[in-house]
């Protein structure tokens, strides 16, 4: 019985080691290529993959943003009041101011050209204001320059990620604070820490008021235009529409209604004042997109809601040159010293359209000292 039964256990293929270590399973070798192929699939996933969504605005943010933007509405709302006394300006009045409303994730680079922007000449002081919203994620990374970029310029500020709705709510938020902070604000300008001005303020100043052409521009009524990109006809238009899904958009934002252009602009105070009252096309465009490499918002939002509401009031073009050949991964050109002569800055300043381009960028930080150096004779000579 131990014989047959050691015969037959001996004789079971199942039962033998020899016979099982001689035929090894099929899934050592496809476990072993798994392993192999495991740093490659890390290494090339970023590549491949789409980026994760950044994470929506928050709740909290939206209700401050809230608050602030009311508060900006009821001011500009009692101050045109029609049963309040008007005034007009005059001699006694002071002159209407631009708002530079800087945006920024890291130093201000260029402070120290602004700075010569700014102080050009000593009357310019009550001509202008400037707020700085920085990234609070690296506010306690960035120096503060001091002079025109004192401590008391940086407003509160919120999170903000490349290619979503939160840079949106960034100039949204420098807008409504320059319009609590100043009523004599008429003009309002975004700009970023690698912006450049191309001519001296007051060239600047006296093309945005028409000074050359209406002698006493401050005494009369003109109804100034804003100067934003607003581009109805890219190839990539369809792509960027449908960024957070098909026919998402609507009904507020039909297809044939939505708009492209550049993010940086200089509106007017009835416009900013538009902007920051929005509620209808904002809970479209801070949605998150389903596209990232198709979705901007800075670049959609501010053109379709000013074409939408007042396409006459709007230049469609923005005094903000950028350069976008060889641009990579959705950045402009930047410039770096070899290329910063006084020959770059004439062909900068030319536009095809009625204003020349009073700012540029990208320019790389290590620009500065060759930009410091033509200033005087070159920049700010008009």
């Amino acid at each position: 019985m131990m014989m047959i039964s050691s015969s037959s256990s001996s004789s079971s293929p199942s039962s033998s080691p020899s016979s099982s270590s001689a035929v090894p399973s099929p899934l050592i070798p496809t476990i072993i290529l798994l392993l192999l192929c495991l740093p490659a699939l890390f290494y090339l996933a970023p590549h491949i993959l789409p980026p994760p969504p950044s994470p929506p605005i928050s709740f909290p943010d939206e209700l401050d943003d809230l608050s602030l933007f009311r508060r900006a509405t009821a001011v500009e709302s009692h101050a045109n009041n029609p049963s309040k006394p008007k005034s007009h300006l005059g001699a006694t009045n002071s002159k209407p101011k631009i708002a530079f409303l800087f945006l920024t994730n890291s130093d201000l680079h260029f402070s120290p050209l602004w700075e010569r922007f700014f102080k050009g000449n000593r009357s310019n002081r009550d001509l202008y204001t400037l707020y700085v919203h920085a990234d609070p994620t690296v506010r306690t990374k960035i120096n503060i320059p001091g002079g025109v970029f004192s401590e008391d310029r940086f407003i509160p500020a919120k999170k903000t990620h490349r290619g979503t709705a939160t840079l949106v709510s960034a100039a949204r938020r420098l807008l409504a604070t320059a319009l609590l902070d100043d009523p004599s604000n008429a003009f309002f300008t975004l700009i970023s820490q690698h912006c450049i001005p191309l001519h001296s303020f007051n060239f600047f100043y006296d093309t945005l008021f028409e000074v050359k052409s209406h002698q006493a521009a401050e005494l009369r009524h003109l109804k100034y235009k804003s100067f934003i990109e607003i581009i109805s006809k890219d190839p990539n238009i369809l792509k960027r529409y449908n960024a957070r899904g098909k026919n998402v958009m609507v009904p507020e934002v039909p297809f044939d209604k939505f708009r492209m252009g550049s993010q940086f602009f200089t509106l007017t105070r009835r416009h900013a004042l538009l902007v920051v009252s929005d509620r209808r096309l904002w809970k479209k465009f801070k949605l998150n997109c389903l596209t990232p490499q198709s979705c901007y918002p800075e670049e959609h939002y501010f053109p379709t809601l000013l074409s939408m509401e007042d396409p006459k009031g709007c230049t469609s073009y923005t005094l903000t040159r950028v350069n976008w050949t060889n641009s990579v991964n959705g950045h402009p050109h930047t410039y770096h010293p070899p290329e910063v002569s006084p020959e770059l800055i004439y062909k900068l300043r030319r536009s095809n359209f009625t204003n020349p381009y009073m700012f540029a960028r990208k320019f790389s930080p290590d620009c500065l000292e060759p930009l410091m150096n033509m200033a005087k004779e070159v920049i700010f000579r008009d």
